[in-house]
Protein backbone atom coordinates (compact mmCIF):
# COMPACT_ATOMS: atom_id res chain seq x y z
CA UNK A 1 0.00 0.00 0.00
CA UNK A 2 1.33 3.36 -0.52
CA UNK A 3 1.82 5.90 1.58
CA UNK A 4 0.73 9.54 1.74
CA UNK A 5 3.47 12.35 2.85
CA UNK A 6 1.93 15.30 3.92
CA UNK A 7 4.93 18.33 3.06
CA UNK A 8 4.62 21.36 5.68
CA UNK A 9 6.90 24.45 4.61
CA UNK A 10 7.35 26.56 7.40
CA UNK A 11 8.35 29.64 5.52
CA UNK A 12 5.34 31.81 3.43
CA UNK A 13 7.83 33.77 1.66
CA UNK A 14 7.06 33.73 -2.29
CA UNK A 15 10.28 32.31 -3.44
CA UNK A 16 10.95 30.72 -0.31
CA UNK A 17 14.31 28.38 -0.11
CA UNK A 18 12.41 25.99 1.96
CA UNK A 19 9.93 25.86 -0.39
CA UNK A 20 12.32 24.90 -3.60
CA UNK A 21 14.52 22.68 -1.70
CA UNK A 22 11.38 21.14 -0.69
CA UNK A 23 10.08 20.70 -4.48
CA UNK A 24 13.81 19.74 -5.03
CA UNK A 25 13.43 16.39 -2.71
CA UNK A 26 10.07 15.55 -3.19
CA UNK A 27 11.40 14.64 -6.94
CA UNK A 28 13.43 11.76 -5.38
CA UNK A 29 10.97 10.27 -3.66
CA UNK A 30 9.97 6.72 -4.74
CA UNK A 31 6.66 6.64 -7.25
CA UNK A 32 5.32 4.53 -4.82
CA UNK A 33 4.95 7.27 -2.70
CA UNK A 34 2.29 10.21 -3.15
CA UNK A 35 2.64 13.46 -1.26
CA UNK A 36 0.61 17.00 -0.67
CA UNK A 37 2.07 19.90 0.44
CA UNK A 38 -0.38 20.85 3.47
CA UNK A 39 -0.82 24.64 3.24
CA UNK A 40 -0.37 26.42 6.97
CA UNK A 41 -0.37 30.29 6.27
CA UNK A 42 -4.01 30.46 6.02
CA UNK A 43 -4.15 28.89 9.48
CA UNK A 44 -5.90 31.25 12.22
CA UNK A 45 -3.46 31.74 15.22
CA UNK A 46 -5.09 28.57 17.69
CA UNK A 47 -7.53 29.41 20.23
CA UNK A 48 -9.40 27.20 22.21
CA UNK A 49 -11.89 29.57 22.72
CA UNK A 50 -12.92 29.80 18.76
CA UNK A 51 -12.19 25.74 18.42
CA UNK A 52 -14.27 24.63 21.38
CA UNK A 53 -17.90 24.34 19.91
CA UNK A 54 -17.94 25.51 16.36
CA UNK A 55 -14.26 25.09 15.14
CA UNK A 56 -13.40 27.32 11.97
CA UNK A 57 -13.99 25.44 8.76
CA UNK A 58 -10.04 26.01 7.83
CA UNK A 59 -9.06 24.40 11.00
CA UNK A 60 -11.47 21.24 10.20
CA UNK A 61 -9.86 21.20 6.40
CA UNK A 62 -6.58 21.18 8.06
CA UNK A 63 -7.09 18.06 10.02
CA UNK A 64 -8.91 16.54 7.71
CA UNK A 65 -5.57 16.38 5.25
CA UNK A 66 -3.18 15.53 8.21
CA UNK A 67 -5.40 12.82 8.96
CA UNK A 68 -5.04 11.78 5.33
CA UNK A 69 -1.36 11.69 5.69
CA UNK A 70 0.66 8.71 7.08
CA UNK A 71 3.91 10.40 7.37
CA UNK A 72 5.80 14.14 7.16
CA UNK A 73 8.13 15.96 6.20
CA UNK A 74 8.78 19.11 7.54
CA UNK A 75 10.95 22.40 6.21
CA UNK A 76 11.68 24.84 8.43
CA UNK A 77 13.97 28.39 8.25
CA UNK A 78 15.18 29.48 11.65
CA UNK A 79 13.44 32.84 13.09
CA UNK A 80 15.60 33.90 16.22
CA UNK A 81 16.84 30.73 17.04
CA UNK A 82 13.49 28.65 16.63
CA UNK A 83 10.61 27.59 14.21
CA UNK A 84 8.71 30.31 12.62
CA UNK A 85 5.36 31.04 14.13
CA UNK A 86 3.30 29.90 11.58
CA UNK A 87 4.89 26.34 11.72
CA UNK A 88 4.22 26.09 15.47
CA UNK A 89 0.76 27.62 14.77
CA UNK A 90 -0.17 24.47 12.30
CA UNK A 91 1.61 22.18 15.08
CA UNK A 92 -1.19 23.44 17.77
CA UNK A 93 -3.86 23.23 15.48
CA UNK A 94 -3.11 19.55 14.60
CA UNK A 95 -2.68 18.67 17.83
CA UNK A 96 -6.28 19.34 19.14
CA UNK A 97 -8.57 19.14 20.55
CA UNK A 98 -6.80 17.52 23.33
CA UNK A 99 -7.02 13.89 22.66
CA UNK A 100 -7.40 14.11 19.22
CA UNK A 101 -4.09 15.04 17.77
CA UNK A 102 -3.36 13.83 14.17
CA UNK A 103 -0.04 14.22 14.57
CA UNK A 104 0.13 11.07 16.83
CA UNK A 105 1.79 8.45 16.18
CA UNK A 106 3.11 9.49 12.35
CA UNK A 107 6.81 9.53 11.27
CA UNK A 108 8.51 12.60 10.32
CA UNK A 109 11.75 14.02 9.09
CA UNK A 110 12.94 17.76 9.35
CA UNK A 111 14.86 19.79 6.96
CA UNK A 112 15.92 22.86 7.75
CA UNK A 113 17.43 25.71 5.65
CA UNK A 114 18.93 28.76 5.60
CA UNK A 115 21.41 31.20 3.73
CA UNK A 116 23.58 31.16 6.98
CA UNK A 117 26.12 28.66 7.42
CA UNK A 118 24.67 27.26 10.62
CA UNK A 119 21.80 26.14 8.80
CA UNK A 120 18.92 26.41 11.16
CA UNK A 121 20.50 23.89 13.49
CA UNK A 122 18.26 25.64 16.23
CA UNK A 123 14.91 25.66 14.62
CA UNK A 124 15.70 22.04 13.65
CA UNK A 125 16.43 20.79 17.08
CA UNK A 126 13.40 23.27 18.55
CA UNK A 127 11.08 21.45 15.85
CA UNK A 128 12.50 17.95 17.10
CA UNK A 129 11.48 19.12 20.62
CA UNK A 130 7.67 19.78 19.60
CA UNK A 131 7.78 16.57 17.85
CA UNK A 132 8.64 14.57 21.02
CA UNK A 133 5.72 15.68 23.02
CA UNK A 134 3.45 15.26 19.67
CA UNK A 135 4.61 11.29 19.87
CA UNK A 136 5.70 11.65 16.25
CA UNK A 137 8.97 9.45 15.30
CA UNK A 138 11.61 11.78 13.91
CA UNK A 139 14.30 10.59 11.85
CA UNK A 140 17.11 10.55 13.67
CA UNK A 141 20.16 10.33 10.80
CA UNK A 142 21.27 11.63 8.66
CA UNK A 143 19.36 14.99 9.77
CA UNK A 144 19.49 17.55 7.15
CA UNK A 145 20.74 20.98 7.46
CA UNK A 146 20.99 23.06 4.39
CA UNK A 147 23.41 26.22 4.62
CA UNK A 148 24.02 28.70 2.27
CA UNK A 149 21.37 28.11 0.46
CA UNK A 150 21.86 30.88 -1.83
CA UNK A 151 25.17 29.17 -3.41
CA UNK A 152 23.45 25.66 -3.91
CA UNK A 153 20.68 26.73 -6.02
CA UNK A 154 20.57 27.65 -9.90
CA UNK A 155 18.05 30.76 -11.51
CA UNK A 156 15.41 28.01 -11.75
CA UNK A 157 15.81 27.25 -7.70
CA UNK A 158 16.77 23.71 -8.87
CA UNK A 159 19.85 21.84 -6.44
CA UNK A 160 23.31 22.65 -8.53
CA UNK A 161 25.39 21.50 -5.84
CA UNK A 162 25.96 17.92 -6.34
CA UNK A 163 27.25 17.19 -2.89
CA UNK A 164 23.73 18.85 -1.76
CA UNK A 165 22.25 16.29 -4.57
CA UNK A 166 23.63 13.08 -2.99
CA UNK A 167 23.31 14.10 0.96
CA UNK A 168 19.41 14.85 -0.75
CA UNK A 169 19.22 11.38 -2.21
CA UNK A 170 20.89 10.04 1.15
CA UNK A 171 18.00 11.61 3.32
CA UNK A 172 15.11 10.79 1.44
CA UNK A 173 16.06 6.92 0.70
CA UNK A 174 16.25 6.78 4.98
CA UNK A 175 13.42 8.49 5.30
CA UNK A 176 11.61 6.15 2.83
CA UNK A 177 12.89 3.43 5.17
CA UNK A 178 11.77 4.95 8.12
CA UNK A 179 8.28 5.54 7.19
CA UNK A 180 7.85 1.78 6.17
CA UNK A 181 9.01 0.82 9.83
CA UNK A 182 5.23 2.17 10.39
Amino acid sequence: MSKKIGILVGSLRRESFNKKIAENLVQLLDKKYSYEFVQIGDLPLYNEDIDHDNPPKVYSTFRDKLSSCDAFLFFTPEYNRSIPAVLKNALDVGSRPYGNSKWDGKPAAIVSVSPGAISGFGANHHLRQCLTFLNMPTLQQPEMYIGNVTQILDDDGKIKSENTNELCKKFIKAFEGWMEMF
